[in-house]
């Protein structure tokens, strides 16, 4: 459909106005057809290893508000961190005013990956967003820390009321769940429940339904080793730790997952598609008991970043590779 991007990592789309594409580098694109037109405003991302500008989210209420949401990485203290910010879109679709922080993570990491990090707006018109432990593995089971966690909060960046963690530090309560490694999709089922899928070490990659209060696991529990071999923490369970809806071994690299309405394809209802940067595919999940049905690859998928939905019911993913977007939709 386009492409011409350096590392594509998500797509939006806006309502009757075409779609939105972040880039890693920074940029922020709007694309209406075939054209593309960069967006000035965007705040000033931390581009280096896997940060930079990530994910973008536009909210139910755009046609009237006209706000959207990025996640970035961000310079931090001597290191770096990741933000959710707000902004408001221009109408001619070129400028993004009004720009504001809403959260940024309370300790910064020197490492230059495993910022997660994915937004997605729950059907009560509050906000989720992944948060990856840094590559620093015992902070995703501290609480006093973002690493490791999907964080719950208010479009204002205040917190919920109904969030789990209270006998914490106020900075900190954002927390719905933890021990996550480096969560890279976040999405919505039929039902408005929470799924995301991360990443493992060598083996171990998870899809995961996010449960108010869970400890995922991570790196006490883990269906992968490190990468130099070694055994993960105490195995694959633990009491009190949430076990993975599916995991893939050996890892497929998975970011950007999308739970399909089942528009066009009536047989995909409720189906995850998850896109891999390990194998260049897109994999097809189903079942009560979640199993890999399918893998959709072409000589053009290559890394698959994002997967969306499209309002007509058509799947869109960004490939890495081309620098491109591109659509599937049913042969005729």
């Amino acid at each position: 459909m386009v492409d011409g991007f350096d590392v594509p990592w998500a797509i939006a789309f806006l309502p009757n106005h075409g779609f939105l594409v972040t880039d890693l580098n920074g940029s922020l694109y709007h694309v209406k057809g075939s054209q593309r037109q960069i967006i000035r405003g965007t705040p000033r991302s931390f581009h280096q290893g896997q940060g930079g500008l990530l994910d973008v989210m536009v909210p139910n209420d755009f046609s009237n508000s006209r706000e959207i949401f990025l996640t970035y990485s961000i310079r931090q203290n001597r290191g770096s961190g990741t933000a959710l910010a707000v902004g408001t879109l221009s109408s001619d679709f070129r400028r993004l005013k009004n720009v504001r922080v809403i959260f940024e993570t309370s300790s910064s990491s020197n490492t230059s990956r495993h910022y997660g990090s994915r937004v997605v707006e729950a059907r009560d018109g509050t906000l989720f967003m992944t948060l990856g432990e840094r590559g620093e593995h015992e902070s995703a089971q501290d609480l006093s820390l973002h690493q490791g966690s999907i964080i719950h909060l208010n479009r204002d960046g205040t917190v919920p009321g109904n969030n789990p963690f209270i006998n914490i530090p106020e900075s900190q309560n954002l927390i719905w769940s933890y021990g996550h490694r480096n969560p890279q999709g976040l999405a919505l089922d039929n039902k408005g429940g929470i799924w995301s899928v991360e990443h493992g070490a060598q083996g171990g990659d998870e899809i995961n339904r996010i449960q108010k209060g869970g400890n995922y696991g991570w790196p006490v529990i883990s269906y992968g080793r490190h990468y130099s071999g070694a055994k993960i923490g105490e195995g694959t369970a633990r009491p009190g730790m949430q076990q993975p809806a599916w995991y893939w071994d050996p890892s497929i690299a998975p970011s950007g997952m999308m739970i399909y309405s089942g528009k066009l394809w009536p047989n995909w209802r409720g189906h995850f598609f998850v896109g891999s940067l390990k194998f260049d595919y897109i994999s097809r999940l189903s079942g009560r008991v979640l199993k890999e049905r399918e893998q959709l690859k072409s000589p053009f998928t290559g890394r698959v970043r994002d997967v969306v939905e499209a309002p007509d019911g058509s799947i869109w993913f960004a490939s890495e590779t081309d620098g491109a977007i591109y659509r599937l939709a049913p042969s005729r």
